[in-house]
């Protein structure tokens, strides 16, 4: 089953929020950075125009950035909030650190309805993905592969020629290698990867050229 992606790019981090839909208009919204009330209406007008249906709402991992939408999303849909049990306390944390970056009125998130689990499939309506642990960016990272499509959307553990800091709480660059090599570069080349910054690439061209076969 044909799924379209689709990609907003929210907030001072300049973050790719993501919309997954089916042919029957049922969508999942990934990784929700929309901060401004403006960057919220651009997403829910998205939306409404397009005649989706919110189905789930799932993060990659609980950095700021990639999750300062997830009170506003939920708040509109009232759909279930997955993420991966590890990554609860990073979700926590952001309270306590939001204005440091300047985002003085950060609404928290809600608590997950839902835990992610490595190596698990999950389905929302025709939308499936296999769910892998992906450590080493955060401690509960995750990336959701849907195989039929030949797609991965992978926060922040592959960007185009880069790989995802590990100076946070939470972060290892051996992790993240192992991550990178024994999970993400085994998937087939021509799997399109969908970043949580910056432009997709391929696993193909990540295999070849990545920055992480310097270290």
């Amino acid at each position: 089953m044909k799924l379209d992606v689709y990609s907003f790019q929210f907030n001072g981090f300049q973050e790719n929020t993501f919309i997954v839909a089916d042919q029957h208009k049922n969508c999942v919204i990934i990784d929700p950075g929309c901060y401004e009330k403006y960057e919220e209406e651009e997403l829910f007008d998205f939306i409404e125009k397009h005649q989706l249906k919110p189905i789930a709402l799932l993060n990659t991992h609980a950095h700021i950035d990639h999750i300062l939408g997830n009170y506003a999303v939920k708040n509109k849909y009232a759909i279930p909030f997955y993420l991966f049990k590890d990554e609860v306390p990073t979700l926590n944390a952001v309270a306590t650190y939001a204005t440091m970056y300047g985002f003085e009125a950060y609404k928290i998130s809600p608590e997950p309805d839902l835990f992610l689990e490595h190596n698990s499939e999950i389905s929302f309506g025709d939308i499936k993905f296999k769910v892998f642990h992906t450590p080493g960016h955060s401690i509960g990272h995750v990336v959701f592969y849907n195989e039929i499509n030949k797609f991965v959307i992978n926060g922040d553990v592959l960007f185009n020629g880069s790989f995802g800091r590990v100076d946070l709480p939470g972060g290892d660059l051996r992790t993240l290698k192992n991550s990178i090599f024994d999970t993400m570069f085994e998937l087939p080349e021509d799997t399109i990867v969908y970043c949580g910054h910056g432009p997709t690439t391929s696993i193909g061209k990540e295999k070849k050229d990545n920055y992480i076969h310097q270290f």
